[in-house]
């Protein structure tokens, strides 16, 4: 049974620092080089010293470990380290870890953060060759020996069913793409920087997995990003605005595999995504139609379309016109398809940005963000607001 009441976490902790490296397809440094340098630009934003953090979370897929990552960005005593799961299902989870922290009086300073070169290193979309025998393999054993061996052809599977399900054709995941590049143009620290799309441009990409093109399909990145998180108390003593957690969430659905809930009644929404909705709604007080900018996980275009369905701004099968409509400013940075794929850690980083004031791309009087992190996943997600 998942969680049917507020939660007490809503408003105890901030997001008081960001920092990141640059985004690029070839970083020529190691992973534990870029951790480090967004977490040092991570306190300077701060206005914090390495010697006041003594928490940090990360990812269970990062290979640079917290007392590493101490050591190395001259970080002292920890009394707090946490690891986070599947993936980019961690991204918004790591500042819950850091948040949950904080308000039990276990740290003061927690930073979260997410390394990797994921282009000219180990490239995710190259697809399975080997796995250690696991439990959680199982699943993947039911899909691999067919060939579905890559992330978006496991993506694919629930993108035709819902295109099937609603009388809808492939060109309406272009809604997506073209308005991440639209605020990826203006970006710049964008890869896709100067380079926005239009439709026919997204329709006359070449096929990945039908019925994915390649402009559905998110960037391969090198780099870094760090958050700073302490109590809402300490951070109006720092030299930012915060930007204060209202709520966070983390969400698996009935039947969850990790990309491959095939077995399930419907396959044309994300119901993990739907119990984080469900708890973010209920802690922060808001609903849809009172947040100023999304910023949904977009590795691949269809599940922002259903991403939108489970928060409840639109009803099923509408999420296309919703976007083309421009009725949420959605991804200003440019997503994951046209910023950088830092697994939604960057997309955390523009939040805060956008309640400072401070974005490129900024929305006039932004005060209430939400964030989602990795879908097809065990997830997670937050609602941000300005302070006061």
């Amino acid at each position: 049974m998942s969680v049917r009441a507020r939660d007490a976490l809503g408003g105890r902790a901030a997001i008081v620092g960001i920092g990141a490296t640059e985004f690029s397809k070839d970083s020529g440094r190691s992973e534990l080089t870029l951790a480090v340098e967004a977490v040092r630009a991570a306190l300077d934003d701060a206005g914090l010293a390495p010697a006041d953090v003594d928490g940090l979370v990360t990812f269970t897929m990062d290979t640079s470990p917290e007392i590493t990552v101490a050591q190395a960005a001259g970080i002292g005593e920890l009394s707090f380290f946490s690891r986070v799961h599947y993936g980019g299902g961690a991204a918004c989870a790591t500042v819950q870890q850091a948040a949950l922290a904080i308000a039990a009086g276990v740290a003061e300073v927690v930073v979260c953060y997410r390394a990797f070169n994921e282009r000219s290193g180990r490239r995710f979309g190259a697809g399975v060759s080997h796995r250690e025998p696991s439990a959680e393999g199982v699943a993947l054993g039911w899909a691999l020996p067919f060939g579905l061996l890559t992330p978006a052809s496991w993506v694919a599977m629930a993108a035709r069913r819902y295109l099937h399900a609603h009388g809808l054709t492939p060109e309406v995941f272009g809604h997506v793409a073209v308005t991440d590049r639209k605020y990826a143009a203006t970006n710049p620290a964008a890869y896709f920087h100067g380079r926005p799309i239009t439709l026919e441009e997204h329709a006359a990409s070449r096929w990945i997995v039908e019925p994915l093109r390649l402009l559905d399909c998110c960037q391969e990145t090198d780099g870094g990003q760090a958050l700073v998180v302490t109590s809402v108390e300490r951070a109006r003593d720092l030299p930012k605005p915060p930007a204060v957690i209202a709520a966070a969430a983390q969400g698996a659905g009935r039947a969850q595999e990790q990309m491959t809930s095939y077995y399930r009644d419907d396959l044309t929404g994300l119901p993990e995504m739907g119990v984080v909705a469900r708890q973010l709604w209920r802690t922060s007080g808001l609903a849809p139609g009172e947040v100023d900018v999304g910023i949904l996980y977009d590795h691949f275009t269809p599940f922002v379309l259903m991403q939108l369905e489970e928060f409840g701004f639109c009803a099923p099968g509408e999420a296309a016109e919703f976007v083309a409509e421009e009725r949420l400013p959605l991804n200003t940075h440019g997503g994951q398809l046209g910023e950088a794929y830092l697994h939604g850690m960057n997309g955390i980083a523009e939040a805060v940005r956008q309640l400072r004031g401070t974005a490129v791309n900024q929305i006039p009087g932004a005060a209430r963000a939400l964030v989602t992190a990795g879908t097809g996943v065990p997830t997670s997600g937050l609602i941000l607001t300005a302070d006061g």
